[in-house]
């Protein structure tokens, strides 16, 4: 009976418990979802609900076949719209992880820096932006970008322009959107990098000659990769597929591959296409992902050894 009761406290307190939730959270939210897609992205194009064919299909004879349709991924590598897309979704990524990036970490290691007290308050102003709607918080820059909006008129007010800037459905407009949306992302995991690095690492490294400037590369930056890594994925990432940013405030000159994803699905209709799209996109946003991962894995080493 005492090792029917030792099994039964075993199984209850199994580490096992703490694992089943992210796995099960992951497997339901997406990887059954990215089969779905995976799927309809192997489908025929079919006029109704769903607008695409069935995958598999049994004839009278009882034979199943599979019908596997790879003319959608071989039309989005001849068309030069989809791959220019997604150069240039890369490209509006990495400049709004740049300037996230330049902006988060001097506000970041500021923040390390002051009391306690006063962090937690800093701390709550950067996420304070997260209690209003992404949508609304989106919408307020294109009052401030349009042509009589407020960046303009006080422009004009002081006199360094006369008639109003093109900013609004833009690139840059598309990039600002992205610093000033994801900024908190990166902000945090700089503020938990540096919060941790040991300043008489800094201090030693002032005593042995090393001016401000000498002592930030070669002490605070490399002890702070991990953060840097960390929020350039977190940022990175979600802005390749952004797809409210650009087609609020990049205007129809402004193509990144979620507004594309939108108009394959609501506009076209190309079940399949689209959904041959999403598994490219994902597939090559591993590449960036790996690379990342690589980079903290060696700096986590190079850590290790000093």
């Amino acid at each position: 009976m005492n090792q029917i009761w030792k099994k039964i406290r075993y199984f209850i307190t199994s580490p096992i418990w703490a694992v089943i939730p992210p796995y099960g959270w992951l497997l339901f939210f997406f990887l059954i979802p990215f089969l779905i897609v995976l799927k309809i992205s192997f489908s025929d194009l079919k006029l109704g609900l769903p607008p695409y064919g069935p995958l598999l299909e049994w004839v009278d004879s009882g034979v199943l076949l599979i019908h596997l349709n790879f003319t959608n991924y071989s039309f989005i590598g001849t068309d030069a719209l989809y791959l220019l897309t997604y150069l240039d979704s890369l490209l509006i990524a990495l400049l709004g992880t740049i300037g996230c990036l330049c902006i988060g970490y001097p506000i970041a290691y500021g923040i390390a820096k002051v009391p306690s007290p006063l962090r937690t308050i800093l701390l709550m102003l950067i996420v304070l932006p997260f209690w209003t709607s992404f949508l609304l918080r989106v919408y307020a820059w294109i009052g401030i970008l349009s042509p009589h909006g407020f960046f303009n008129l006080a422009l004009i007010k002081l006199g360094l322009i006369t008639t109003p800037l093109p900013l609004l459905d833009t690139t840059f407009a598309t990039i600002l959107g992205i610093i000033y949306c994801y900024l908190p992302f990166m902000i945090l995991p700089l503020y938990a990098s540096l919060e941790k690095i040991d300043h008489s690492l800094v201090e030693a490294a002032y005593d042995l000659g090393a001016r401000p400037f000498q002592a930030f590369r070669r002490v605070i930056w490399p002890l702070s990769l991990p953060g840097v890594i960390a929020g350039s994925m977190l940022v990175f990432i979600p802005a390749v597929g952004e797809f409210v940013i650009p087609e609020l405030l990049g205007g129809s000159q402004t193509l990144m591959i979620g507004k594309v994803l939108w108009n394959e699905f609501f506009t076209n209709r190309d079940w399949p296409v689209a959904s041959a799209l999403a598994v490219l996109m994902l597939i090559f946003l591993i590449i960036p992902i790996i690379i990342f991962q690589q980079l903290q894995e060696r700096q986590m080493r190079f850590l290790d050894a000093e």
